[in-house]
């Protein structure tokens, strides 16, 4: 039997999960048809997903049909959690896009469209709702083939497909000489050709009412193929989740070889020895070994265990406690970072109302009516409590969203010492309160967040060398580092060009290690800083002294020298993120909406007009637009509709105006110090960032002054 997996993305609304349902039950899986909004929706099972209509979380259900297993994937549609439908997207065998009729290709549609593109997923086509008033299946057909490919193609009447086999021939050359030889095309062939994405077959219908599934069904049991997958072992980590106990699974697509129960897994894949020379393969964390318990094959809220997963199957295993998605196992490299990312950070707000049942309450009352000695005591015990109170508080609420950040890195918990507060990346409204929720309903800790700020990240303009040194009594370590620009959205990359002759390659590993482990800040506002290379030059151990935090510490220091340093140059910059807006409007509003986008310092493109509405694309800063739906829903009277999506770091358009509200000292950031200590008559002492030249050890080379 072939295994294909296979995931059902599209815009919120759209009727993924009624599509989903229908599947299920039209292949005999489910014996009754639930609904999304009567809260029965066989695959959207957790508690929040049917108070609010929407999938949340990914999950998978299996579909036999003839003698085809399909894994199907329901993926979120709300664009606040698209990080987890991205994170689905690298094990897909073939996905399906669903498209609204009464909405038509969306915003949101064409970013699914080029996620699918990137990740390079073979794909169907369902345009759901055509049983709604005003649903054309022409013009439905027309726009999927001026927004998203030309090899879009009605494949759900057989008469019109076979009529249709010229204009599919066109598409590839090996197709056209088949359709010369016989006028029609094999299923082989069209198998193919959806295989390598130059068609897309396009099937029209409504979920709801059954229309359509079953010719959907057909069509995916006869032109999809199961993928070869070799011999060797191999695995995707693409979701990391919980169950009701505490056990945490790790949810993977074997590539390649099997997995059997009790294996033991391990994220090695090469020996030190044959790394690249220029380490860009050295790992970012210390390799682990660790036994798969139990092997789970999901569908729905339900599982069965299996003694092993074969190539092409997705299940979820126990045991394991450092994977995280995106990992490869095996074979398998490390997934790249995702494209959609959160553009908002937020603060952990404690709420108090556990303060009367700790006995505050009635300290404070008491010391009202006692003597002024008492009232003082009384008052400082009830502060103390107080302080006590939060930082448990904190304490937990930090462990929490730890466990939630387990399973969507792109949350990135981090406890700013500074500020004394925690701080989290999120989507959007809707992120947030699920995120809320999940901190009341799984850890019993009531938290609200603060209003969310702009995710600022800072780079440079010309290459510069950092110098970092680190010799207090018995200790030594000394790092150069090139730190040099890097394309837009290329995030940082690390490599070495020392010589083993002059530093030890366990050192030299261990240098990347540490700066691949810290998310490092920048000068300007203290925000992590993005595209760049940074290149090991040089460094120096001591045979006796080093150990390794030595050089975790030189290392540190010598980003922040580097950066202290381009910043004196006036060659530090500060990054922001853009949307990629789409708006639809009645065009007596078209001028009132380029003016808004242009105070916004945004750009638009050419209107399009379509009837009595025009549609509006262009690029504007987050931190303008992020209150603009407010009032575009306002002035347009519920008659628009508005879609944004991250488009990417760009310059800061108001950048000096961004650094004077934060007010940063880089130097008294003590946390992330640029300053190097040395060490003289059995003492150490600190240098400050822009002497350290004066007395570092090894000559750093060319790039001294910043120049080569």
């Amino acid at each position: 039997m072939r295994r294909v997996v296979l995931g059902v993305l599209a815009h919120v609304d759209a009727g993924k999960t009624t599509l989903c349902e229908g599947l299920l039950y039209r292949s005999g899986q489910l014996r009754t048809l639930g609904r999304v909004d009567h809260g029965d929706a066989f695959l959207d099972s957790d508690a929040m997903e049917k108070r609010r209509g929407i999938t949340i979380f990914s999950k998978q259900a299996i579909i036999q049909h003839d003698d085809v297993e399909i894994t199907m994937l329901d993926t979120p549609g709300h664009i606040d959690f698209s990080a987890e439908m991205e994170r689905t997207l690298g094990v897909l065998d073939y996905a399906i896009l669903v498209v609204s009729a009464t909405d038509g290709v969306q915003g949101y549609t064409q970013t699914l469209w080029r996620l699918l593109e990137r990740y390079q997923v073979p794909t169907f086509i369902f345009v759901n709702k055509m049983d709604a008033a005003g649903a054309d299946r022409a013009a439905m057909l027309a726009q999927l083939r001026r927004h998203c490919s030309d090899g879009c193609m009605a494949f759900d009447d057989p008469d019109e497909l076979a009529a249709q086999y010229e204009d599919i021939a066109t598409l590839d050359e090996h197709a056209m000489d088949e359709y010369l030889d016989g006028e029609t095309l094999s299923d082989a062939t069209v198998q193919s050709m959806i295989a390598r994405r130059l068609l897309f077959p396009c099937y029209f219908g409504s979920a709801l009412q059954l229309d359509g599934i079953d010719t959907l069904l057909g069509g995916l049991q006869r032109t999809t193929r199961q993928p070869d997958y070799p011999q060797d072992f191999g695995a995707k980590v693409y979701k990391i989740s919980h169950d009701s106990q505490g056990n945490r699974l790790t949810w993977l697509k074997v590539t390649g070889g099997a997995l059997p129960v009790k294996a033991m897994l391990t994220n090695a894949r090469r020996p030190p020895e044959a790394a690249d020379e220029r380490m860009n393969q050295a790992p970012a964390t210390e390799p682990w070994h660790e036994k798969a318990d139990q092997i789970r094959v999901y569908s729905g809220a339900k599982f069965t265990l299996s003694d092993a997963a074969q190539a092409g199957s997705i299940c979820a295993v126990t045991g394991l406690t450092q994977t995280f998605p995106g990992e490869g196992l095996g074979f398998e490299p490390d997934a790249e970072a995702p494209v959609l990312e959160p553009v908002l950070t937020y603060t952990v707000i404690f709420g108090q109302a556990g303060v009367g049942n700790s006995g505050i309450g009635s300290a404070d009352s008491s010391a009202t009516n006692s003597s002024g000695a008492d009232a003082k005591k009384s008052s400082a015990n009830a502060t103390n409590a107080l302080d006590t109170h939060k930082a448990l508080d904190t304490h937990k609420a930090l462990v929490a969203l730890r466990t939630l950040e387990d399973e969507d890195p792109m949350l990135h918990v981090r406890w700013q010492e500074r500020l004394q507060e925690i701080q989290l990346q999120l989507m959007g409204a809707v992120q947030l309160e699920v995120v809320q929720q999940l901190m009341h309903d799984r850890f019993g800790l009531d938290v609200s967040f603060g209003p969310g700020g702009i995710l600022y990240r800072e780079t440079i303009t010309q290459p510069v060398e950092g110098v970092g040194h680190f010799e207090p009594l018995r200790h030594y370590a000394e790092v150069h580092l090139l730190l040099e620009a890097a394309l837009r959205g290329s995030g940082l990359q690390f490599a070495s060009a020392c010589s083993e002759d002059v530093l030890d390659r366990n050192w030299q590993r261990l240098i990347l290690t540490h700066l691949r482990e810290r998310e490092h800040l920048g000068v300007l506002i203290g925000s992590p800083i993005a595209d760049m290379r940074i290149t090991l030059l040089t460094g120096r151990g001591h045979l006796k002294h080093t150990e390794g935090g030595d050089f975790r510490q030189a290392t540190y220091r010598a980003v922040r020298q580097g950066l202290m340093k381009a910043n004196s140059r006036q060659q530090c910059r500060l990054l922001e993120p853009w949307y990629r807006f789409r708006l639809e409007l009645p065009q007596d509003l078209l001028g009132r909406a380029m003016a808004n986008i242009q105070r916004m310092s945004g750009s638009f493109e050419e209107p399009q007009i379509d009837g009595g509405y025009v549609v509006l694309e262009g690029e504007a800063p987050v931190s303008e637009m992020r209150d603009y739906t407010a009032q575009f829903n306002a002035y347009s009277h519920g008659q628009g509709s508005i879609t944004c999506v991250f488009a990417g770091y760009r310059p800061c358009h108001n950048e000096a105006e961004v650094i004077a509200q934060a007010g940063y000292d880089p130097e008294n950031d003590l946390d992330n110090t640029p300053d190097s200590v040395f060490c003289a008559h059995g003492a150490g002492y600190t240098v400050k960032w822009n002497r350290v030249e004066d007395f570092m050890h090894v000559d750093g080379g060319a790039y001294i002054d910043g120049v080569s």
